[in-house]
């Protein structure tokens, strides 16, 4: 997270709010000797004290919660682009990267290979909502014996979740003319991911209520 508190301001709910949209974050955990990372799709419950998920039986973070649980983070990250200075329209100004992260931090572990059927579906139908008027796809689609034998390749997996921290690094440390200045160029001419979005969350940076 960016230590400027200008940029972690905002609403939990706001946070929360785009983590939910988003629901694709990288994983991460110590490792020995680097961290380990999986790129994982995650369903997020209610009060956002759970979020689970499912990883490839072999994955090395899979095999290191075969001991025990272990402290974990999910970052979900999108909308994010370069931002050149002469977009500022004022003089010594530096080149920087504008984003929205949101961390979830807790202890990860696995769960019981029964309820991995339940997630996949959940999952799917989280997902395939957002495709309608698509007929959504659903498990009961699979032949069963190969629905089968691919979740013996999977295991569920649950963070449990203890903190969640958000940076909206939009340029709320800029006088206002000078952030709109800049949003206008990220949505016309942004190098990144989603530079519409981040154009218009520059233009209103949330705030915190």
């Amino acid at each position: 997270m960016h230590p400027n508190p200008i940029f972690r301001n905002a609403d939990s709910a706001e946070s929360l709010t785009f983590a939910r949209a988003r629901s694709f974050g990288t994983l991460a955990i110590n490792g020995d000797p680097v961290p380990l990372f999986a790129h994982v799709p995650f369903l997020l419950n209610e009060d956002a004290s759970i979020a689970d998920l499912h990883l490839v039986r072999s994955n090395p973070i899979a095999r290191a919660l075969k001991n025990a649980p272990l402290a974990a983070k999910i970052a979900v990250t999108h909308s994010d682009s370069y931002i050149s200075p002469d977009w500022y329209e004022i003089d010594d100004q530096v080149p920087t990267w504008n984003y929205i992260a949101v961390h979830f931090t807790g202890q990860l572990e696995l769960q019981p290979q029964e309820t991995l059927r339940a997630l996949l579906d959940r999952q799917s139908a989280h997902f395939e909502q957002q495709l309608l008027p698509k007929t959504p796809w659903t498990t009961g689609k699979m032949t069963p014996d190969v629905l089968e034998k691919m979740m013996r390749a999977i295991v569920p997996v649950r963070l449990h979740i203890e903190d969640m921290q958000s940076s909206w690094k939009l340029g709320q440390n800029k006088p206002e003319e000078v952030r709109i200045a800049a949003a206008a160029q990220v949505t016309a001419n942004g190098i990144g991911v989603e530079t519409d979005a981040l154009g218009a969350w520059m233009h209103r940076p949330p705030e915190n209520t």
